[in-house]
């Protein structure tokens, strides 16, 4: 018998980390291909990954889009409460951090009349998130959690985001993990180490370079 979940990206870490993570979370039966150019269905699928197909004892479904896909995982597997409020306020979280990844994507490719500008844009909504973040970690219950003490979506939409933005993309611009380990602050420290190290989590957190190797001590 397959897998129910098949989740479709490329060879590479980026917008399909939350999802990993939700999936391994759930503790539900799961793979992932990697297309590669050339591949039969690769140009079809482009524009679209990451994909997720889901078989179910109805039908098979494929779902587009990275923030559909985390979320249709977070409601369906328990990570995202079934208050709308309740449920808003954390994917308020994860809006604030698309915003910021896309407008670090947007200065890393500016020409040069615009790249001033857009990292100024960028380190200014960075500073703002982290500050954010900060205080709503502060008034939760000092477990490293933003709402109570159980791992939600909000979570590990967080962590995959400081992953990224901390480990991988100091591949594409080595000063983005130093600036933002300049902001970092006690609080959010102390959460990626939770998050890092939670038992639903660190088979998938295990498998590339972690935040106990990068963060001080």
């Amino acid at each position: 018998m397959s897998a129910p979940f098949t989740l479709r990206y490329f060879n590479a870490p980026g917008q399909a980390d939350t999802a990993r993570l939700l999936l391994t979370a759930a503790k539900v039966e799961w793979t992932e291909e990697k297309p590669e150019e050339g591949q039969q269905g690769f140009e079809e699928w482009y524009g679209t990954f990451p994909i997720m197909a889901h078989s179910t004892s109805e039908d098979d479904i494929g779902i587009c889009d990275f923030v559909t896909i985390e979320r249709y995982l977070a409601r369906t597997y328990g990570f995202l409460p079934a208050d709308p409020l309740e449920a808003a306020k954390q994917e308020h979280i994860r809006e604030r951090l698309t915003e910021v990844l896309n407008a670090f994507v947007i200065q890393c490719s500016a020409s040069d009349d615009k790249k001033d500008e857009l990292v100024a844009k960028f380190k200014d909504m960075l500073a703002n998130t982290i500050k954010l973040l900060s205080m709503k970690l502060d008034m939760g219950t000092s477990s490293g959690h933003y709402f109570g003490d159980a791992l939600t979506y909000a979570d590990i939409a967080s962590y995959a985001f400081f992953k990224y933005m901390i480990i991988t993309a100091k591949e594409l611009q080595g000063n983005v993990s130093e600036l933002i380990m300049t902001k970092l602050t006690p609080q959010l420290d102390f959460h990626l180490r939770v998050i890092e190290s939670h038992p639903l989590l660190v088979a998938e957190t295990s498998k590339s370079e972690m935040f106990m190797s990068v963060l001080p001590n």
